[in-house]
């Protein structure tokens, strides 16, 4: 049965990190997460107290509330028209798991789409993706025990790399913690979470450095 999606916005860009860096996609942004609400007032007390992201709303470039699969997939593919190679989509929030379902799935990969996820892994997710990344958050429980990737913002007191072991990933990345620099966020080479990533990575060679070069470029 169709539902309403709740889209906080949907564009076209370069996945900026990951196994996937440098990939044009199309991303779509769930409204809404599971670890915080989105609402300034109330970061200090949420597992995701560093989110970057805004999430609150369906007010971003091409967001809205889509009353089925098919509306959703169709503005996703517009976006994709008259492009050559392989259309890819990257379904991210807040948390994609609260809506994203099978049937939303099934309508991108009958436009050619290959489907990705960015999840923080506590909710279980729906059958046919093709690309799970999973970034694990504080003190929340993960459920998934198997993705493609699985990129860890670093340093988490409450969820350091030692504690994922168990998951099986082709991929093991760790991204800084972001200093604020004025209105944006960089990574220095004297920042202190990414030199200390940077040593984990070169002491634990099964993880890589990632950098989100999206913020280095300044594009979404």
């Amino acid at each position: 049965m169709s539902k309403t999606y709740k889209i906080k916005e949907i564009f076209y860009t370069l996945q900026g990190e990951g196994a996937q860096s440098g990939r044009p996609a199309i991303f779509c942004r769930f409204s809404k997460c599971n670890l915080w609400n989105g609402r300034e007032e109330d970061r200090s007390s949420s597992v995701c107290n560093f989110c970057d992201t805004d999430i609150l709303g369906t007010d971003g470039q091409n967001g809205g509330e889509y009353k089925t699969a098919t509306d959703l997939a169709s503005a996703v593919n517009l976006l994709w028209s008259n492009k050559k190679g392989k259309p890819f989509v990257v379904c991210t929030g807040g948390e994609p798991a609260l809506q994203l379902d099978e049937e939303l799935i099934d309508n991108f990969h009958s436009l050619g789409f290959e489907v990705a996820v960015e999840t923080n892994g506590t909710l279980p997710l729906p059958s046919g993706i093709d690309w799970v990344c999973c970034s694990p958050k504080g003190t929340s429980r993960i459920v998934i025990n198997e993705c493609n990737e699985l990129k860890l913002v670093f340093p988490q007191k409450d969820a350091m790399p030692e504690n994922f072991n168990h998951i099986k990933a082709d991929f093991f990345y760790l991204t800084p913690i972001a200093k604020p620099i004025s209105d944006k966020y960089i990574y220095p080479s004297q920042d202190d979470a990414t030199q200390e990533a940077v040593q984990f990575c070169l002491d634990n060679p099964k993880w890589r450095l990632n950098l989100q070069t999206h913020k280095v470029l300044d594009i979404q």
